[in-house]
């Protein structure tokens, strides 16, 4: 019980940081009408990671049972948005009032909330075979974001605009982001073989 219970009020917590983030969007060309709006958000990892966190809590509040490999992964990509946006991103956005609440949760909160989940209640049964599949996501997304960035000419992370940067430095950008991934799995892979050591955790009930 207490594993759904902290997974609903994490969904809670992530869908009202989405909502908000949707209500602090500015009217203007291209981001006016619902489909606008909604498709200018979707070009941000964040965005639709943190939407995959709340439909994921949404599930285990449900009782649907997670794979190791699976939540793990879950908080790779979500761990990420709020290191890279923290270490790299936060120097350049300044959101006030409703906006600086939702750029917390959507960068803070939830990636906190969703580490203390998995570190208390998901089966920790992962491996070094699995980091492979923990890249499938941000890879299809850095892909999808070229496509998009191409089709449109609006980059949604200035480190992946290679209009401005090059097709080189993108590359070297997406490298380099690929090897931070590798390196945050090794380091929760070597998480849960140390907390399956020491303590047993309790499965989704």
């Amino acid at each position: 019980m207490p594993a759904r219970l902290f997974a609903l009020v994490l969904a809670t917590i992530a869908l009202a940081a989405l909502r908000t983030q949707y209500d602090v969007l500015p009217y203007g060309p291209g981001a006016n009408s619902l489909g606008e709006r909604l498709w200018f958000l979707a070009g941000y990892f964040t965005i639709l990671t943190n939407t995959g966190v709340t439909i994921t809590m949404l599930a285990v509040a449900q009782k649907y049972p997670l794979s190791g490999s699976f939540a793990a992964g879950l908080v790779v990509s979500i761990a990420m948005v709020g290191i890279v946006y923290h270490l790299v991103l936060a120097d350049l956005f300044h959101p006030v009032g409703l906006g600086w609440w939702a750029n917390q949760g959507l960068h803070t909160v939830v990636p906190l909330g969703t580490v203390a989940w998995w570190l208390a209640f998901a089966p920790k049964d992962i491996g070094l075979r699995h980091i492979p599949k923990w890249l499938i996501w941000p890879l299809i997304y850095c892909v999808y974001a070229m496509i998009r960035g191409q089709m449109t000419g609006f980059w949604s992370y200035p480190f992946l605009d290679i209009k401005v940067l090059g097709a080189t430095r993108v590359a070297v950008n997406i490298g380099g982001l690929v090897l931070a991934f590798v390196v945050l799995g090794l380091a929760i892979v070597g998480i849960a073989r140390w907390v399956s050591r020491t303590v047993q955790p309790e499965r989704p009930s």
